[in-house]
């Protein structure tokens, strides 16, 4: 108990600067591969606060690696800082208002998961230091996790090799450990070549790639009901090939993601996606050629570790929110239909109670809801080093992620204490592990367990390398 009492000191003594660095990369909003700033700010924090500093790791320019401590096991605390395309918006306001500028926001709070991250590293940092013991806390700076499969790239490159245990989080309405759902993706760009004629006098010489692109959508349309039912499918044309009705068009290029719960079920989803391309080409007369963007594996829980931070929650109790930072909240949920707000409650398998608008719970570790699956960077480290994530409350029950909403609450008050909160919870997760070799063994365990017989085979061919343009349409 005085670990845990002065973990969260130190947290707490430190939380001013990490504020304003969550704040500061709230306002340099870029998108994946391309966070200049954002990396440039949390690499000088890490300077300031005493950090050994590795830049360009995994020859990511945008990814930053800092380590405090000698021997003893490794612990890494990740941490990521990248925005999305459409979700500008002024901060604090209940209402749609896009800020000047190119329309990037931080629409799923990673401003605020980069900036607690690090607070928690730092903390932990401060302990060994005042303790004498031998360990490691290693704050990782991770890019591109919307899409660029950052981690992914990371992990190939050997980048988490010699780490024990691994812990992050994620922005949310709920405090609560985060169960390990997730689905395994990749991005795949098919671009079909025709042939090009006027599109009145000599139809019949054309072979227009969009006709491909158009019959590839419906066959993957078709192929919806033939899918497992929490497998997901979706496109954007990243090219249609002109804006000259008359012209057949002679290239076309679509984006294809494609999700599924494991890595088998993604490969044989993938397998078909690629034959129906192949059709499209055949029926047209045109070629298509497949470019693997970007893909990353399903989370692997570990439970060990999801009681060490759920004993570390119910210590801590729910953030320490006031009335107005709930008036606030409020405001934000009279922007939401009923169906956002009661999905929200039914994702953490809580019974939906009305006008309450901030988390005043810790999510009982056993609560299954039905959670609404997304994807992250996160399963590839999962499946090489034993992790465990966070939910931190930081916005109104029922906010959508990726929303103008959640761009607009990532400086509030609510938002900054819930990322306090919620390094709390990391750093102390993270002294258990410095403190009891038995948890870090009983997660190591725990992983080998989950990975017999089923070995870690990235997503990534191992000829892709990370989509540094990916965010240029944008």
């Amino acid at each position: 108990m005085r670990n845990t009492e002065e973990i969260w000191r130190l947290v707490e003594a430190r939380k001013d600067a990490f504020e304003g660095l969550s704040d500061r990369v709230w306002h340099m909003p870029e998108l994946a591969y391309t966070e200049t700033r954002s990396c440039a700010e949390h690499a000088a924090m890490l300077r300031e606060q005493g950090f050994r500093v590795t830049e360009n790791l995994a020859g990511i320019p945008t990814a930053v690696m800092g380590e405090a401590g000698e021997g003893g096991p490794v612990i890494a605390i990740l941490g990521e800082y990248d925005a999305l395309p459409g979700l500008s918006q002024e901060a604090g306001v209940a209402e749609p208002r896009p800020l000047p500028g190119p329309g990037f926001g931080h629409g799923c709070g990673h401003n605020l998961l980069g900036a607690a991250s690090l607070l928690a590293a730092t903390a932990v940092k401060d302990w060994l230091a005042a303790q004498g013991l031998p360990g490691r806390v290693r704050y990782y700076g991770c890019p591109a996790e919307e899409g660029g499969a950052a981690k992914g790239f990371m992990v190939r490159d050997g980048a988490f090799d010699d780490v024990d245990i691994a812990i992050s989080w994620h922005p949310a309405a709920f405090a609560a450990v985060q169960e390990a759902l997730s689905l395994a993706n990749t991005r795949i760009d098919f671009s079909f070549t025709g042939r090009a004629s006027h599109a009145a006098a000599a139809p019949h010489l054309g072979r227009s790639a969009l006709d491909a692109v158009e019959l590839m959508n419906v066959g993957v349309n078709y192929m919806r009901e033939h899918m497992p039912s929490d497998a997901r499918v979706h496109y954007a044309y990243l090219d249609a090939g002109g804006v000259a009705p008359n012209v057949v068009q002679p290239t076309a290029k679509v984006r294809y993601l494609i999700r599924a719960r494991d890595l088998v079920e993604l490969r044989r989803l993938i397998a078909r996606v690629r034959k129906i391309a192949e059709g499209a080409a055949l029926m047209t007369e045109t070629k298509v050629e497949a470019k693997v963007v970007s893909g990353v594996s399903n989370l692997l829980g570990n439970l060990p570790l999801e009681r060490a931070m759920q004993a570390n929650l119910d210590r801590l109790g729910p953030p320490p929110f006031d009335e107005a930072d709930r008036a606030k909240a409020a405001e934000f949920q009279a922007t939401l239909t009923e169906e956002d707000i009661a999905a929200a409650w039914r994702k953490m398998g809580l019974p939906v109670r009305k006008g309450v608008a901030l988390c005043d719970v810790i999510v009982p570790l056993e609560l299954k809801g039905a959670p609404l699956v997304g994807s992250t960077d996160v399963g590839d480290v999962s499946w090489v080093v034993p992790t465990v994530q966070a939910r931190g409350a930081t916005y109104a029950i029922g906010t959508p992620g990726h929303s103008w909403q959640l761009t607009a609450q990532g400086m509030l008050p609510a938002a900054h204490k819930g990322m306090v909160h919620v390094a709390k919870v990391m750093a102390g997760t993270a002294v258990d592990c410095l403190t009891d070799p038995g948890l870090v063994a009983a997660a190591k365990a725990d992983l080998a367990e989950r990975t017999a017989g089923n070995p870690y085979e990235p997503v990534l061919p191992p000829e892709v390398q990370p989509p540094f343009d990916m965010s240029k349409a944008a």
